[in-house]
């Protein structure tokens, strides 16, 4: 690969003696990633179920690097939701950032996904993640790995971090940054990041990285704990933007980034840490650990009015008919799609892609289940449920869209690999109509 001469000499200037070994790195074959969902699934059942070999990622106890070689994402287990495809050093942020069970997350920056889904799995059902992406187009795969992965407490934004910082202050207990950056940790596993670098440069990022740290220092509380990562080495994207942070805002300190687990120090900033291809599995990365030891605590939320229960009587027909488990909460009604809202959380006013776990739609006389919430279900919580083994062809028939004979009662019935839901099928005379959205289909 044909590196800019510019960067070069930057990179021989800020490496030292370790710069022949970062251009060798180059030449060794590229690494994968993918990390277990821990809302279905552990580490080590994924392991024991995926026919391929896997070793461990170090600095991400659900992490596992496989061979280039192999194609996980044509796994069917892959649309049961039970793993996420994912660059290793990309794992590093959210893996080190101490989220905890009923924490508020923020994930400002967030598709396409793999560090919400990450936050999601450590919460365990609890708390809530609010995933914002300020592109409209960048929301629809984020929408769409939330919902693959089961995820109950998740709001998808499409907002501003100023506009957020406005309606959340002092809100959230854990914040994610993956900044926009000038893309050079990926320069080795995207040749196309070269040509956007060459226009894209450090200093056309450092502004964006300024104002985005700026408005998420006044959304999180006091004891609230923010990562900061980027896919870059240069320093004033990195080690200089946090000190720059840090002088104007006193109410923050580092916390040490574990250099057990591959780190290396930071440059002048020793908490933090750097992942050189030239020393692990994996691509460049950044990352800083910020603890706001002042400031107002978690305040409380505006929260709605739920529906009345008189106008989700079809709703609540298809729970009684269908499920063996109650689903409690804050709904709100979108038209006729019905949303269970995390927290009760108003948040009107919001440019939303969705505003909590949606659960189906609210036709004349009838409920219609979607496809997000069968992926939130287990199989004792629904009274029918069809179940295929792995590899059995009716998995992939399913997949595809198709209908087919099947055994099971009459009416709407969980499609399952295993135990692992993958969507909805209506049976009528021992034939299951499939209910695979269209987006979700296998290809």
């Amino acid at each position: 690969m044909k590196l800019p001469q510019e960067y070069l000499n930057k990179m021989k200037n800020l490496l030292g003696r370790d710069y022949e070994a970062y251009l060798k790195s180059f030449d060794e074959e590229r690494v994968c990633g993918l990390r277990a969902n821990t809302l279905k699934i552990s580490p080590e059942e994924l392991k024991s179920l995926l026919n391929m070999p896997l070793k461990p990622v170090s600095w991400c106890d659900t992490g596992f690097y496989y061979p280039p070689s192999e194609r996980p994402s044509k796994n069917p287990l892959y649309n049961a939701g039970l793993f996420y495809i994912q660059e290793p050093s990309a794992m590093s942020a959210a893996a080190m950032l101490p989220i905890s069970e009923n924490d508020r997350v923020l994930d400002l920056c967030a598709a396409p996904g793999g560090k919400s889904t990450q936050a999601a799995a450590k919460l365990k059902g609890t708390g809530v993640i609010i995933s914002n992406d300020i592109s409209a187009a960048r929301c629809r795969p984020l929408v769409k790995n939330i919902e693959l992965f089961g995820i109950k407490n998740a709001i998808v934004s499409n907002e501003t971090p100023e506009h957020l910082s406005e309606r959340f202050p002092s809100f959230f207990t854990k914040i994610i940054i993956d900044a926009p950056c000038s893309g050079e940790g990926m320069f080795r596993k995207d040749p196309e990041a070269v040509k956007s670098w060459q226009t894209h440069k450090t200093e056309l990022c450092v502004s964006l990285q300024k104002d985005i740290l700026k408005n998420a220092a006044k959304m999180l509380c006091k004891d609230g704990i923010m990562s900061y990562s980027t896919f870059t080495f240069a320093p004033e994207e990195n080690e200089e933007m946090i000190k720059g942070f840090l002088e104007l805002h006193p109410e923050f300190e580092l916390l040490e980034v574990d250099k057990s687990k591959g780190f290396a120090e930071g440059i002048g900033l020793k908490e933090c840490g750097r992942l050189y291809p030239h020393k692990i599995k994996g691509e460049g990365h950044f990352l800083a650990l910020l603890h706001k030891k002042e400031g107002e605590p978690p305040l409380e939320p505006k929260t709605i009015s739920t529906v009345p229960k008189k106008m989700l009587k079809d709703f609540y027909n298809f729970c009684e008919n269908s499920l063996n488990t109650e689903i409690e909460g804050a709904f709100e009604l979108h038209g006729t799609s019905l949303f269970r809202i995390p927290m009760g959380l108003d948040l009107s006013g919001l440019r939303l892609k969705r505003s909590g776990l949606y659960l189906g739609e609210l036709k004349k006389n009838r409920f219609e289940p979607s496809q997000a919430f069968a992926m939130t279900l287990k199989p004792e919580e629904v009274k029918n449920k069809v179940t295929f083994p792995v590899g059995d062809p009716n998995i992939i028939k399913y997949l595809k869209g198709e209908s087919f004979k099947t055994g099971g009662n009459d009416g709407w019935a969980l499609v399952l690999i295993d135990r692992f839901p993958i969507g909805w099928g209506k049976i009528q005379n021992s034939r299951l109509k499939n209910k695979i959205i269209s987006g979700w289909k296998y290809e």
